[in-house]
């Protein structure tokens, strides 16, 4: 099963690249508006900051390393956002959460979503219950994030992959 996660992990950044830059690009545009720029800086993760996180929610990181956006609109900076990977049943499901300064969810965003169920958690519905959460939030399915039939392994690991992200955004902001 790993070797087909590689191999298909391999192709979607090889094959479709631009096709993820450019969902980026959108959920950027949407939740911070069309006159922003960003810059892109790939970060490798402390691993005491990383093993943290990851016993605190109980979900490893996808990678030792994640993209960290810095948002700007007429040079001033407006906020961050994080490009993330979590797993499904079998694949990894890309996300994107965006914060404000202060380290809230301002948006959420599935990018890529490569399973064949459990693509409910791609509707902006179930994605707009995550606005105004941040590292003291809960995140707890069935109590303050929404569960979706026949979507339970996508919405448990996508939740925890946001929750990991409002803990390491704290770390990043720094």
């Amino acid at each position: 099963m790993k070797k087909m996660t590689l191999l298909f992990l391999l192709l979607s950044f090889t094959v479709f690249p631009q096709d993820i830059k450019d969902k980026v690009n959108q959920a950027l545009k949407n939740c911070f508006g069309n006159n922003i720029q960003f810059e892109i800086e790939k970060v490798r993760i402390e691993k005491n900051i990383k093993n943290d996180i990851e016993k605190t929610v109980g979900q490893k990181f996808f990678s030792e390393e994640i993209y960290f956006y810095k948002i700007f609109e007429n040079k001033s900076i407006i906020g961050f956002a994080l490009l993330d990977n979590v797993y499904g049943k079998s694949l990894p499901i890309t996300f994107m959460v965006m914060f404000d300064l202060n380290g809230k969810i301002i948006c959420s965003d599935i990018i890529k979503y490569r399973e064949p169920y459990g693509g409910a958690v791609q509707s902006k519905e179930w994605n707009s219950q995550f606005k105004g959460k941040d590292a003291q939030s809960e995140f707890i399915v069935g109590k303050d994030v929404s569960s979706i039939s026949g979507a339970t392994i996508s919405v448990n690991s996508v939740t925890k992959g946001i929750k990991k992200l409002t803990l390491l955004i704290k770390w990043l902001m720094k």
